[in-house]
C-alpha cells in the first residue's frame, strides 16, 4: 500500500526530517549554515512559488569541485574540495545583494529624513573612531620598538656555552 502524502505538513517541519550533517559539520554560504538555513529557507520560497529552485540543488546543495578536465579538484592538503552547487549560490548571492540593497535604502531614508542627527551621529563616531586609531597607533608603535630593541640585544639569560677542548 502507497504511504499516504500529509499536504498539511510545514515544510520547516519536513526539512527536519530530511537527512543532513550535524551543525558543526555544516558548509557555509555567506556565512550562513547551507543544511540548517539556506536549504530550508529555499525550500519554503520553492513552496510559496517565489523560486524554482530545482529539488536536485536543494537536494544535494554540496557537491564535489571539479577542474577543467573533469576530475576531482583536491585541496593541497590532499582532500576534496567541494563547493555550493551554482544554482543555489547564484540565489544566495541575490538574497546578498538584496539585503545590502535594503540596507543602504535604510540609511538613505534616514539621511533625508533626519539629515541633522545623522550627521551628528556621524561625525561623533569619526571623532571616537580616531581618538581609538591614534591610541593604537602608539600601541603599535611601542611594540614594534620594543621588538627591535629585543633583536638587538643579545640574550642575557643564555648560559654560556662551554667549547669541547
Amino acid at each position: 500500500m502507497p504511504k499516504k502524502t500529509d499536504t498539511t505538513t510545514p515544510g520547516y517541519i519536513s526539512a527536519l526530517l530530511q537527512p543532513r550533517p550535524q551543525a558543526t559539520t555544516d558548509r557555509r554560504a555567506w556565512s550562513i549554515p547551507v543544511f540548517g538555513v539556506w536549504v530550508p529557507f529555499f525550500t519554503a520560497t520553492n513552496t510559496e512559488g517565489q523560486t524554482r529552485i530545482s529539488h536536485e540543488a536543494l537536494g544535494a546543495p554540496v557537491r564535489l569541485a571539479k577542474d577543467s578536465d573533469g576530475s576531482v579538484k583536491f585541496s593541497k592538503s590532499g582532500r576534496p574540495v567541494l563547493k555550493l552547487v551554482k544554482e543555489l549560490g547564484d540565489q544566495v548571492k541575490l538574497v546578498r545583494e538584496n539585503f545590502q540593497a535594503g540596507l543602504l535604502t535604510y540609511a538613505e531614508n534616514v539621511q533625508r529624513a533626519m539629515p541633522d542627527a545623522y550627521k551628528a551621529q556621524a561625525e561623533n563616531a569619526r571623532k571616537r573612531g580616531e581618538a581609538i586609531y591614534e591610541m593604537e597607533a602608539r600601541v603599535l608603535t611601542d611594540a614594534l620598538e620594543a621588538a627591535e630593541k629585543a633583536e638587538a640585544e643579545p640574550a642575557r639569560d643564555a648560559e654560556p656555552v662551554a667549547v669541547p677542548a
